[in-house]
């Protein structure tokens, strides 16, 4: 169920009714969202969903075909460089400057940031056992997904925005990368926005989750709000059940005959009727199991 905090102009990242697609593809119908400061929101979805087509969007990379956007209140499309410093990005498949040294390339990025943590990158590049003499292009997937996010945190954002960035990360080093936005949020307040078809990422880490499928955002709540106000719901038969009601999300019929939903409602209202009076069991759900059951 969407979630209907009142965007504001102090929002790291906010739009509204965004519309967007390709050819005759609709990528995107009607996103509105609101990322409050100091968030570590998890945008979640199947690959395909549409999460890297709204990062783009919400960053100004891409030009929607409808709505708008804004980073810290300013329209995306026209973000100034005071803007910009607040912010890091990394994209799902990092290839910038692959034909430099990962020194020298770290070097240059320092160049435009003032406070540029070289502390941190030293650490992280000894831990990583990554060399700085070492050409980005010769580097495996998850090195230089590795390296793209050691420059991002090195500028020490406002406001880091991740493309599955755990995509081409080994367990260990994808663990270490939770672990470092959990101590950015809680330290210094940073606002994290990260795309993941990883969910048990997110229950780790995340204050809030937003579900896109099909283009559309099926869910967008506070994590500590979800297994209140998200369900299964069981019927040994499909009769007497209506096609559709307020708060379904999906339904799923079984080969024995019994009928599954997945129902949500707002915090502190009543679950529907139908829990009583058709002999419903009511199941909790975890993260994964409600993305699963959603996207199936």
């Amino acid at each position: 169920m969407i979630d209907q905090r009142k965007s504001s102009d102090e929002d790291p990242l906010s739009c509204l009714e965004l519309h967007h697609g390709f050819g005759n593809r609709k990528i995107l119908e009607g996103i509105t969202l609101s990322i409050p400061r100091g968030a570590v929101f998890g945008l979640i979805g199947r690959n395909g969903a549409g999460k890297s087509t709204l990062i783009r969007i919400l960053l100004g990379l891409i030009r929607p075909d409808g709505g708008e956007s804004r980073v810290y209140g300013c329209d995306s499309l026209e973000l100034d460089d005071t803007v910009k410093g607040r912010l890091a990005y990394v994209p799902q498949q990092p290839e910038s400057f692959q034909w430099m040294k990962v020194g020298e390339m770290l070097d240059f990025i320092r160049a435009f940031y003032p406070k540029w943590d070289a502390d941190y990158v030293d650490a992280m590049l000894h831990r990583a056992a990554i060399l700085r003499g070492a050409r980005l292009a010769d580097l495996s997937p998850g090195e230089r997904q590795s390296i793209a996010l050691i420059r991002a945190l090195a500028t020490q954002p406002e406001l880091l925005v991740l493309d599955e960035p755990a995509a081409a990360l080994d367990p260990a080093a994808r663990r270490e990368l939770m672990r470092e936005i959990a101590r950015r949020a809680g330290d210094s307040g940073t606002t994290v926005l990260f795309s993941t078809h990883i969910v048990t990422d997110l229950e780790r880490v995340a204050s809030h989750v937003a579900l896109l499928h099909h283009g559309r955002l099926l869910l967008d709540a506070p994590m500590d709000d979800i297994k209140e106000t998200h369900a299964r719901l069981r019927f040994s038969t499909d009769v007497g059940i209506p096609a559709h009601f307020t708060g379904e999300l999906s339904r799923r019929r079984h080969d024995d005959g019994s009928l599954s939903l997945i129902v949500a409602r707002n915090a502190g209202e009543q679950w529907p009727t139908l829990f009583t009076s058709e002999g419903g069991v009511r199941e909790s759900l975890s993260l994964e199991e409600l993305f699963v059951e959603i996207v199936q």
